[in-house]
């Protein structure tokens, strides 16, 4: 694999018993300040995410969710707490920075797919590359092989204009791949989405997941939570629940029941 010149540039913690973490966080504490109102988003939240983990995040508005995801995407900064990423101390750097880490070690999926209307499939999952030494070759091959992990080989070359939703978030999907990034964070990434769609959309987390990547999503739709291996709940920013999925359904199982856009 490629890498930038200061692909380890960062500062790390000491070795550890939870240093085969992905993610660890400690005491995390997050307020935002609203006119004279001071919102307090996190509330002491610690948590570990193993390497190979397929974590979904639930909660209702205003539980802290989104803020624990953005901050764990390197988006927003805690007020108080820490925050390893693969041992990265990352609230020890600044904003140049971080970007170089969500650059190199996160691949972000949203809701809406961000594609740019007037860039080929190809052309849109390669943009992440553009910031990275990874030459012109490397990195068109590179979004060759995350459309395939996608399978979109054959839309390489059609505009977002020319594909389904569901296909568009498959090329949202390859180009929040195409970095080789540690861990996938998605954020309502079925909330566009018709059932058979959304499920087709988890069949791929789940196979990115059965071949080493750690997933976190979030969702407020429990049967997307139940595709994942564990579920957290937000209450109040804090962590209410942290359960095992038991009786995990697999993606591909489920769309052999669910009739065909066709039917």
């Amino acid at each position: 694999m490629t890498t930038t010149p200061s692909a380890k540039p960062f500062a790390t913690t000491p070795p550890s018993s939870t240093a085969s973490a992905v993610i660890r966080v400690e005491d995390a504490h997050k307020y935002y300040e609203l006119g004279e109102t001071r919102v307090h988003a996190l509330r002491g939240v610690s948590l570990e995410i193993q390497q190979g983990e397929f974590l979904a995040i639930m909660g209702a508005s205003g539980s802290g969710k989104s803020t624990f995801m953005n901050t764990l995407g390197c988006l927003d900064r805690l007020t108080s707490g820490k925050y390893f990423l693969e041992g990265i101390d990352v609230l020890s750097h600044d904003k140049n920075a971080l970007a170089l880490i969500r650059n190199q070690k996160i691949g972000f999926v949203f809701q809406g797919f961000n594609l740019l209307a007037r860039t080929t499939a190809l052309e849109n999952t390669e943009l992440p590359t553009l910031y990275t030494k990874v030459d012109k070759a490397e990195r068109r091959k590179r979004a060759a092989d995350a459309l395939a992990m996608v399978g979109l080989a054959d839309r390489a070359q059609h505009f977002p204009s020319q594909m389904s939703g569901g296909q568009q978030q498959r090329v949202a999907i390859a180009r929040a791949l195409v970095n080789r990034p540690s861990i996938l964070l998605a954020d309502e990434p079925t909330g566009n989405l018709d059932s058979r769609t959304s499920v087709e959309i988890m069949e791929i987390f789940q196979n990115l997941n059965d071949k080493g990547l750690t997933i976190v999503l979030v969702t407020h739709e429990l049967d997307i939570a139940q595709f994942a291996k564990r579920v957290l709940v937000f209450r109040d920013g804090k962590i209410r629940k942290d359960d095992a999925v038991l009786n995990r359904p697999q993606a591909s199982e489920v769309l052999k029941t669910l009739p065909t856009l066709e039917d």
